[in-house]
């Protein structure tokens, strides 16, 4: 091993290592510096000893931002939309041809290089099918954006060409959902439209992303695949099975002047009795025919009133249900019931295992209804207990719920609700027989079918 240290007028000395010293760790790295950075390292994450950066590290850094940004522009620019033409078959082709290129040329392989030719050929010939530019005016109508289930959703693609030369056919794609439905738009003249009709299934409920519309340009084997969005995207709601109640309800929602309750008052609008005046009282409230038959001083007395408030908990616990179909079933009772209340302009609120609805209009009450799914982790216990601990001034609550609450829980999520609030629950399983009957002070119902709803409740107000 030798060491030379050599020293220049106006330079630093400087240290050349050869021989073994040269790989303490690694080659070409001093023994003492090796040994250095760890325990320089160590330090500056003590706080020990601060590490600068050299002027020009910032610009060097900078400009490398640039460059980034740069590069990632023309990828989007350029790149991208290149590679996207490119289709499932189009890339395995590519593949093919990058392979069979290089076994033809690597070990001379005649019948390899044809395969990469013909390949080759495709691409190209795959590309004039995609070139080209189209004008259109497209335009997605649905008639209506709200339907229940099961009724007819019908929509139209209106295509008007707005090019000046005339248009060559080509391919419509309108996505429904997870599903795509595909229309045939024939030569288009300047000026001349097109207008195809179309139906939804709504067997079920859900919302469904109507779009966008886009044009496709395709080779006939599918290699290359170009795609023009032309509209946005519309939401069709499928909302849940409704029925109208009518006169089932009046016998526990009462009028809008609120239900008594037993906690006396010295002023409200609902008048109870007289009793004695008392030094406080407002003279206002003097009853004076009575005072003057008496003798006596003589005030009313009023019981306290208070609007009609309907609280709904649904729950929404897959666990509680058979299947599908009773979950449908408790969703439809539950909006059926909170229709009701919006059409006689009472107080609502809907409390779900997954978070309120919506309940300002009924409008926003099934939309918001339309989007609940089954869920895990809150049972009807709970579900009572936060309905009630959010609704305490309620009127009356409905626990809708399914066929696999016990009756033991069913009686303690009754405890949950304050004393003076009517509580029904309807367990609702498809198939059921409609049956009342109650534990305590709460009316438990069970509903078969959404169609029983009306008379079930009449049955509940008896």
């Amino acid at each position: 091993m030798t060491n030379r240290t050599s020293k220049r007028a106006g330079t630093r000395p400087h240290t050349r290592t050869t021989g073994a010293a040269a790989e303490p760790g690694r080659r070409g790295i001093p023994a003492a510096f090796s040994r250095a950075v760890p325990v320089l390292g160590a330090a500056a994450r003590r706080g020990a000893v601060r590490i600068t950066r050299h002027p020009w590290y910032g610009r060097v850094q900078g400009g490398a931002r640039r460059v980034g940004r740069a590069t990632g522009g023309l990828t989007r620019r350029y790149v991208r939309p290149v590679v996207g033409v490119v289709g499932p078959l189009g890339r395995l082709v590519v593949a093919a041809v990058v392979v069979l290129a290089v076994l033809g040329l690597s070990l001379g392989w005649q019948e390899a290089g044809v395969g990469a030719i013909f390949g080759t050929l495709l691409l190209v010939s795959a590309v004039g099918f995609v070139l080209g530019r189209s004008a259109y005016d497209v335009d997605l109508d649905l008639t209506r954006t709200r339907v229940a289930v099961g009724d007819r959703a019908v929509g139209a693609v209106t295509v008007a060409s707005a090019a000046s030369r005339p248009l060559r056919p080509a391919s419509l794609e309108l996505p429904v959902g997870a599903a795509t439905a595909a229309f045939y738009l024939p030569r288009l003249e300047p000026g001349q439209s097109y207008e195809d009709l179309f139906t939804i299934p709504t067997s079920r409920r859900t919302v469904l992303t109507i779009g966008p519309v886009r044009s496709v340009r395709a080779d006939p084997l599918h290699l290359l695949r170009r795609e023009v969005t032309w509209t946005e995207p519309v939401e069709l709601f499928v909302h849940p099975r409704t029925v109208g109640l009518g006169a089932s309800t009046p016998g526990f929602i009462r009028d809008l002047e609120g239900l008594p309750t037993h906690d006396l008052a010295n002023t409200d609008v609902s008048f109870h009795a007289l009793r004695d005046y008392q030094p406080g009282d407002d003279r206002r409230h003097i009853h004076w025919r009575s005072t003057a038959r008496t003798g006596t001083l003589m005030v009313r007395q009023f019981e306290q009133t208070r609007r009609s408030h309907i609280g709904i908990g649904l729950s929404t616990e897959a666990s509680e249900y058979d299947g599908e179909a009773d979950l449908e079933l408790a969703i439809s009772v539950a909006t059926s019931i909170g229709l009701q209340a919006a059409r006689e302009q009472r107080n609502l609120d809907v409390i779900t295992s997954s978070g309120p609805l919506r309940t300002r209009t009924g409008r926003t009450l099934l939309d918001d209804a339309t989007r609940l799914t089954g869920t895990t982790g809150m049972a009807a216990v709970d579900l009572a207990r936060t309905t009630a601990e959010t609704l305490p001034n309620a009127s009356v609550i409905f626990f809708v719920v399914g066929m696999h609450v016990s009756a033991a829980d069913l009686r303690r999520a009754a405890a949950w609700v304050p004393v003076g609030i009517r509580t029904l629950a309807v367990r609702c399983g498809a198939g059921r027989p409609a049956a009342r009957a109650t534990i305590g002070d709460l009316v438990v119902l069970t509903v078969g079918s959404l169609d029983e709803l009306g008379s079930v409740l009449r049955r509940a107000a008896s």
